[in-house]
């Protein structure tokens, strides 16, 4: 085999760094392509019901709804291993808080509204996403969140973004027809 030819890892390596990059950039031609039908992401429990099914709909669903919330949201690959089926990312996930980062709860209703605060943020996250028929099939992450919370001033709250918080969350509550 020659150094041009692509293994099995090489290709499940860069299927997985490129479905973490899409989230900042892709189309959704792009999730298509790389996300299988029958995919799922079990890092959506807090995201909005969109992002709750299978395939590339709900990935790109996900993409949009970090999108409305981030700027300049971009991931560092820091490390990819591959064992089989499964490719792990260390990554640095960087952006800036310049929408409402919305969260939602188990029945799909708004949760926790975070108003923009207009700052930076790099945290370090671990991505698992397991391939199959040359797609991504499956993903969980474990996130720097409280790392993710303290740079963006969401902790600890001052008593005026505990109140722009309120505000915000019943603006998306009116939003998402729930009040």
């Amino acid at each position: 085999m020659d150094s041009t030819t692509l293994t099995a890892a090489d290709t499940a390596r860069a299927l997985a760094i490129r479905s973490v990059q899409i989230m900042a950039d892709g189309e959704r031609a792009d999730f298509d392509a790389i996300i299988h039908p029958e995919a799922t992401n079990r890092e959506a429990a807090a995201e909005p019901p969109a992002t709750r099914g299978r395939g590339p709909a709900a990935y790109y669903a996900t993409a949009l709804w970090l999108r409305a919330a981030y700027a300049d949201l971009h991931h560092t690959i820091e490390s990819a291993v591959v064992d089989g089926d499964l490719v792990a990312l260390h990554t640095t996930m960087h952006g800036r808080h310049v929408g409402p980062f919305v969260a939602y709860g188990a029945d799909g209703q708004v949760d926790q509204v975070f108003p923009p605060t207009g700052k930076t943020f790099a945290v370090t996250q671990s991505h698992w996403l397991r391939i199959a028929d040359g797609k991504v099939i499956e993903h969980w992450a474990n996130r720097d969140d409280l790392g993710q919370a303290v740079q963006l001033g969401w902790v600890p709250p001052t008593p005026i973004y505990l109140m722009r918080m309120a505000l915000a969350k019943r603006k998306a509550r009116r939003e998402n027809g729930a009040g």
